[in-house]
């Protein structure tokens, strides 16, 4: 896939910038009181530096160019078929990774599905392997805006063709 726009803009960044404006006023209002209770996640939303405006904007810039290119993508391809992670899925609890000999933060490795969060763009994940240790590895879909029934249409084909379909939890 070759997306120039995912390339000159990191979608992960642009998120942190953009969600923390938008979202910090909230998480302060829901765990105010609760902060022995709180998820990383939200420490983390609530400990980082304002976006300020200009960042925010530049942001939004960010997010927009992300659109034109999946719009461009888009009017050659029906869908695109991605991994979800970098990796197969892992244990609950860690926080770096090392991938190609480089170290990054677990939040690094959500690059591939942030795109979709930012610019609202119809996408979904399934199971669709089993790593060499069990863990499960999954793709995920992504299509234009309005075409839902694309992507299940492929997601239910990928399934058919799935080494892990007959595969179900056990109760």
């Amino acid at each position: 896939m070759n997306i120039p726009a995912l390339e000159r803009d990191n979608p992960l960044d642009l998120f942190y910038r953009q969600h923390v404006m938008e979202v910090r006023p909230a998480f302060r209002d829901v765990t105010s009181g609760h902060e022995d209770q709180m998820a990383k996640v939200s420490t983390s939303m609530l400990a980082g530096p304002d976006t300020s405006v200009e960042d925010y904007v530049l942001a939004e810039q960010g997010i927009e160019r992300l659109r034109d290119a999946f719009t461009e993508y888009f009017q050659k391809y029906d869908a695109l078929l991605l991994p979800v992670l970098p990796i197969p899925a892992h244990e609950h609890g860690l926080t770096r990774f090392t991938i190609n000999g480089r170290t990054m933060a677990a939040a690094h490795i959500l690059t591939a599905t942030i795109p979709f969060n930012l610019t609202g763009l119809p996408a979904l994940s399934m199971r669709f392997g089993t790593s060499s240790d069990g863990m499960p590895i999954g793709v995920q879909l992504a299509a234009n805006w309005h075409s839902e029934s694309t992507i299940l249409h492929i997601a239910s084909l990928l399934e058919s063709l799935s080494p892990v379909r007959d595969q179900h939890p056990t109760i």
